[in-house]
């Protein structure tokens, strides 16, 4: 239903217009190596750029770019997914050439081989900007409007169509619904009217001569649905579906092919692909130089709880981890040896059962804890569970198995991706907020996860420790 999707005109316009503003590029990087004053002088005669090189460009960007799916309107309909994809794309393009340059044309100076890349980002992405931007001005005034009727003025239906007025600068234009419940006829939901009821939708497509119909129909009514689909398929209309089952979804529904059978994730990793590789090596390269900065502090704070008291340096408990695995979690150790035996004298429940606290005034805290407890640094050793895979750097609480156990179903949601060494809800209020609302914190940080906002929360995390505000 994607407007840009199903439109073979605009990607071929798309396409020729990104290969045309590569070669432009290129022949821009030509003339700034030549005319600017970095680096050694350069003539016409020290270059070799000719036909070959531009078809050379135009071929690895090809097979780049439709193996990224760069023309794919799920990649590129919101704004971010569009930067990130063309960033991909590019950054595996310049790979590939600069391979296929030290091959074939070695004398091309590494200075304009860097300007090409600039340009090439400049220009694409400024154009896929600029282009945006027209479309959202013109939108549904320019472009041949697809007429959209959803099956259902329910729950599942409204939502349908709340991402449709969002995207109606693509083209898409809700047109209304029809639903079986008498008392929603002729009442509007989303700036859309219901205009009947089920058996009259295929008189109501060819009245409102409507290109896409939208089921979002509940369980029960699937009879009904199969016989109106049968009906539509008289019609020169696209179909879908929207299953009723998003309720049971975590946060990404995903659609795959096993030969032939549509299957439907409602279990998926939030954090997947190209996500999931930044976020790694983001992990092990903050992890990796934290490890080589604060080994003395590690080993001081070692040596200072031997001497406080008997028992280990370093604890390992067991934690609830991505997808409710076990692992265990590194600390060093701020209670005393017994302190598992004596949880019940500091935890505090509601009237239901629910944890929500631990005592700031804990006696099973050691002299040496109550100082790295409070600065954070009990935690040091959970770098090593970074580089393991266990955590992230950044993420919800791991918690302990015990509390998981009172967890109400919608609070399992959490454990959608790895937890972290921080999180929204270090920054959040820390020990200072009971420990059930923790998850609302959580969900928050996976619903608008983003390398940034992990950079973000970084950023805040030190302010915080630095206060030592909410940290017992």
């Amino acid at each position: 239903m994607l407007r840009r999707e199903e439109d073979a005109n605009y990607i071929i316009f798309a396409y020729l217009s990104d290969m045309a503003l590569t070669l432009l590029a290129l022949f821009v990087a030509y003339q700034a190596r030549l005319q600017w004053p970095l680096g050694i002088p350069l003539t016409e005669k020290d270059i070799t750029i000719d036909a070959g090189l531009y078809v050379t460009v135009v071929v690895i960007w090809t097979a780049v770019f439709f193996l990224i799916n760069v023309y794919d309107a799920r990649n590129t309909l919101r704004a971010a997914d569009e930067l990130r994809t063309l960033s991909l794309a590019i950054s595996l393009a310049a790979f590939v050439f600069a391979g296929a340059l030290y091959l074939s044309y070695r004398d091309t100076p590494r200075l304009m081989f860097i300007y090409f890349i600039l340009a090439e980002f400049v220009f694409l992405v400024g154009y896929r900007w600029t282009m945006r931007l027209a479309l959202r001005w013109a939108g549904a005034r320019q472009l041949s409007p697809k007429r959209i009727l959803i099956i259902g003025a329910g729950n599942i239906g409204r939502a349908v169509a709340e991402k449709i007025r969002a995207q109606e600068w693509t083209g898409l234009q809700l047109v209304g619904y029809v639903d079986d419940n008498p008392e929603k006829i002729g009442k509007s939901f989303e700036h859309a009217k219901v205009l009947g009821r089920l058996d009259e939708a295929v008189s109501i497509v060819d009245e409102e001569n409507i290109d896409h119909v939208v089921f979002a129909l509940p369980l029960r009514a699937h009879q009904a649905l199969s016989e109106t689909i049968l009906r539509l398929y008289e019609r020169p209309v696209r179909v879908f579906m929207v299953p009723d089952v998003l309720d049971l979804a975590f946060f990404r529904v995903t659609m795959e092919d096993w030969d032939g059978i549509p299957v439907m994730g409602l279990k998926e990793p939030v954090i997947d692909g190209f996500d999931r590789v930044v976020k790694r090596l983001f992990d092990l390269a903050v992890a990796s130089i934290s490890l080589l900065i604060l080994w003395p502090v590690m080993l001081i704070i070692a040596i200072a709880i031997k001497l406080d008291s008997p028992g280990p340096a370093i604890l390992k408990q067991d934690r609830v981890g991505e997808n409710g695995r076990i692992f265990k979690v590194y600390k060093f150790r701020s209670m005393v040896q017994d302190a598992d035996k004596r949880l019940s004298e500091v935890i505090q429940t509601t009237e239901d059962g629910k944890i929500i606290h631990k005592r700031p005034d804990d006696p099973r805290i050691t002299r040496v804890g109550r100082f790295i407890r409070r600065t954070s640094l009990d935690e040091l050793p959970q770098l090593f569970n970074v580089l393991k895979g266990d955590m992230s750097m950044v993420g919800p609480r791991p918690e302990l198995p015990f509390i998981v156990e009172s967890y109400e179903s919608w609070q399992h949601k959490r454990f959608a991706v790895p937890p972290g060494i921080t999180g929204w809800w270090q920054i959040s209020g820390r020990s200072d907020k009971p420990m059930h609302l923790h998850t609302e914190d959580d969900l928050y940080y996976i619903s608008h996860y983003s390398p940034l906002l992990d950079i973000q929360i970084l950023a805040k995390t030190i302010v915080v420790v630095l206060k030592g505000k909410g940290a017992y």
